[in-house]
């Protein structure tokens, strides 16, 4: 069973009126991989309520990060984000997940495929140094509703092409692609869609998907989840079947089973929203 340690919120930054972003202490002792989770809570009373949220800090940093939506009823999501720095949060010793470059089989390209707060874990892999030793390519392929849905990301990346070691393998072997569905903006449309139809290569001027060279990792909502993954799986690619069995592509099977119900409810009522 996880133990908790006590951090505390370095600073916290609400990037719309739907997501936010907050950095806290780590534990000298927790140690994790790039594109893990882990539980976090806030103490309500006697009892501890917590969901999973993926670490978008790299594992050699000395802070946490994470990257949340905003859930009005949500359990944990709705007293989270009011959080102010200083506060007290509860985190795990355990974490765990799938979306781990050592479950992939080896590649020449890695595409990091992602909407919305599903973003959290690739930007722990980008500046992962690894993550650009194991593969020529990395490209991050990122969706949202509306361009403020793609400021966290815009930012953190912006940041990490300006460091002085990683910045230039960086600049040299990333390629970053984002796209929004209900504002105009140069790309727009769903990730399926823009796969689908071959404009994210045109775009990108890169060759499509290709089994025997090509590694995949996706995080987003449960649609895209399931219809990306049988977009793939139609073109030859075959999935991770758990946790040490390296596939050709993951998804993070574990962390929709992690959240509050009532928070995953919420997610999917705004999915069957989307344009």
């Amino acid at each position: 069973m996880a133990t908790y340690t006590t951090e505390r919120v370095l600073r916290v930054q609400h990037w719309s009126d739907k997501t936010f972003s907050f950095a806290t202490t780590r534990s000298a002792g927790l140690r994790f991989a790039n594109g893990q989770f882990i539980m976090l809570g806030l103490k309500v009373g006697e009892k501890n309520i917590v969901r999973a949220y993926s670490i978008a800090s790299a594992n050699y940093e000395d802070e946490l990060e994470f990257y949340s939506i905003k859930v009005p009823n949500g359990p944990l999501t709705s007293r989270l984000q009011h959080i102010e720095p200083g506060a007290p949060l509860l985190v795990s010793s355990k974490p765990t997940g799938t979306l781990v470059l050592r479950d992939l089989r080896p590649g020449r390209r890695l595409f990091m495929l992602a909407t919305g707060t599903g973003v959290a874990p690739f930007l722990g892999l980008a500046k992962d140094p690894e993550t650009y030793e194991q593969f020529e390519q990395v490209i991050l392929i990122r969706g949202g509703r509306r361009v403020e849905d793609l400021a966290y990301a815009d930012e953190t990346l912006a940041r990490l092409r300006n460091e002085p070691f990683l910045g230039e393998i960086v600049n040299r072997q990333l390629l970053d692609y984002s796209s929004v569905t209900r504002e105009p903006l140069r790309n727009r449309g769903r990730i399926t869609s823009l796969i689908a139809s071959g404009r994210l290569f045109d775009d990108l001027e890169i060759a499509p998907l290709d089994p025997a060279t090509d590694r995949l990792m996706i995080c987003g909502n449960m649609r895209m989840l399931a219809e990306l993954g049988q977009m793939i799986e139609s073109r030859g690619f075959a999935v991770s079947p758990h946790i040490g069995v390296p596939g050709d592509y993951v998804i993070e099977r574990a962390f929709v089973e992690a959240c509050d119900p009532a928070e995953v409810a919420a997610v999917r009522r705004q999915d069957s929203h989307s344009a």
